[in-house]
């Protein structure tokens, strides 16, 4: 459930991401959506580390600079997510045949899905990121079965173009750490930061 701004503490979701606002609703804690505008292009020499957590601090500071002292008690929160095999990120597909081909270059393999959050205390300007890695091992896929999935458009917003939490969760035959970080949000690492920015999941 989302909440509208108020004078209590609460969190200013930075993205416009349906997955991120459903995860977040599950903590109970009030919450509003605001998109970010972020620029999110990168250097080619970074680390899938130095990508997700510079690109999470930027969409939390985006809405930063739109909401001002407007909700001095708010939490900004921002977070990326990209997929990294063997040292590629690939990001997510312009059309159904890099889709394809993302698929293709996925299956029958384990990838690393690196996801960061950002956390900025509005009054303070105070801020936090950290990241999440998880293993994805995704069973060998028939051509078929590529492109009929690549036809679902389910993979089209998704970084690695398949969704775990979709129709894409019959390719993943195995994961190593958090699930909830593929799908776009690790609720963990979220309700540990939240908490030490005074906002308390189970109080």
């Amino acid at each position: 459930m989302e909440f509208a701004a108020s004078s209590t503490r609460h969190v200013v979701l930075a993205s416009t991401s349906p997955r991120r606002r459903e995860l977040l609703a599950t903590l109970h804690i009030p919450f509003e959506v605001m998109p970010s505008d972020a620029d999110e292009t990168t250097p080619d020499h970074w680390t899938p580390e130095q990508i997700v957590m510079e690109l999470a601090l930027r969409k939390a500071k985006a809405v930063l600079a739109t909401l001002e002292s407007a909700s001095p008690q708010a939490v900004i929160m921002g977070s990326d997510t990209i997929v990294v095999l063997d040292g590629q990120v690939l990001g997510k597909p312009k059309d159904e045949e890099e889709a394809a081909l993302m698929l293709r270059s996925l299956q029958g393999r384990s990838h690393h899905v690196y996801t960061a959050v950002a956390c900025i205390d509005v009054a303070t300007g105070r801020s936090e990121v950290e990241y999440r890695s998880t293993l994805v091992t995704m069973k060998a896929l028939t051509e078929e079965e590529i492109i009929a999935y690549a036809k679902t458009g389910e993979g089209l917003d998704k970084a690695g173009a398949y969704a775990i939490q979709g129709l894409g969760a019959i390719f993943v035959t195995s994961i190593e750490g958090c699930y909830f970080s593929v799908v776009g949000l690790p609720l963990s690492l979220a309700s540990e930061m939240l908490g030490r920015f005074g906002i308390r999941v189970l109080k």
